[in-house]
């Protein structure tokens, strides 16, 4: 895929423009959660637009937060050390090993590749982790079998949240910095988790009251079972869904994350295709619906 622009002449510009100005009023001064994860982070032509939708959000006055995975990466390191990922129900399974792995990865090399290319599009980001500014508590997570659930599955150093402070990052909002979200929590004893970040951009969202929680995915969206997409799902479709197998794996804690923000006062919540070069600004900036928009009710 290419993100070649064709030329495009000076009116269809200032047209393109006007067409976006309805939206950049409205979403004026608003916090929007981005969670940035699959080919969108992988493939340098979509991370350049990725960075630069970012930076274009923050100059025209909308908050742009960054919740990051990094699960390909850090399969990629697991094998260097010879190590196989385990995976229990799209959660992974994380030893202490594993976790020292995890940190390196997330806290590290991917964070600072996006805090990079965004200071590269013109940004200022800022790294952090869920232990700075004391964001983001957790506890052992307590995986129940979905079949049996009074089976409960050990997924070593994964975490739930307990509580989310996100005044790190107002504070670096309001001082014009794009925050770049690293899902990794901490416990009472210092411990470190490895906690889902779609889970962490949903709780994220609802504790700023963003008005919009963006996920990119390597899909188009929330698909049927013949493969079209499904522009917009309720909880009940949900439901059905999930009971007849067409959400599962690691689209389970997505979804779940999604339908808790929608309920708890984010106004939109949309599962977008990162492949798309700049899929953030067609559907931010744009009039046409584009993946999946999960409603309350």
């Amino acid at each position: 895929m290419t993100t070649e622009t064709p030329a495009i002449s000076p009116q269809a510009k200032a047209h393109i423009l006007a067409q976006a100005l309805p939206y950049i009023r409205k979403f004026h001064g608003k916090t929007m959660v981005i969670k940035y994860g699959g080919n969108a982070m992988t493939d340098p032509a979509l991370q350049a637009a990725f960075a630069e939708d970012v930076v274009l959000l923050k100059l025209v006055g909308i908050n742009p937060v960054v919740v990051h995975g990094g699960g390909p990466q850090i399969e990629t390191l697991l094998k260097r050390l010879g190590k196989q990922g385990q995976f229990v129900q799209g959660m992974r399974v994380t030893d202490a090993e594993t976790m020292e792995v995890v940190e390196w990865v997330l806290g590290g090399e991917v964070q600072q590749d996006i805090v990079g290319l965004i200071n590269g599009a013109g940004g200022k980001a800022v790294g952090l982790t869920g232990r700075d500014g004391a964001m983001i508590r957790a506890r052992k997570l307590r995986l129940a079998d979905q079949q049996n659930p009074a089976l409960e599955h050990d997924v070593g150093q994964v975490g739930d949240i307990v509580s989310i402070d996100p005044s790190a990052v107002k504070a670096l909002q309001d001082d014009q910095f794009i925050p770049v979200v690293s899902p990794i929590g901490f416990g009472e004893q210092n411990e470190s988790y490895n906690i889902n970040a779609d889970v962490v951009a949903a709780k994220l969202a609802t504790v700023l009251q963003a008005e919009k929680l963006l996920m990119l995915t390597n899909i188009r969206g929330v698909l049927d079972k013949e493969g079209n997409l499904l522009t917009e799902l309720t909880p009940r479709r949900i439901d059905e869904l999930c009971e007849d197998g067409t959400i599962s794996g690691g689209m389970i804690p997505k979804i779940a994350g999604a339908l808790d923000a929608a309920k708890s006062g984010v106004n939109a919540v949309h599962i977008i295709d990162g492949r798309v070069p700049h899929a953030l600004l067609l559907e931010v900036l744009g009039d046409q619906p584009f993946g999946t928009m999960i409603r309350s009710h």
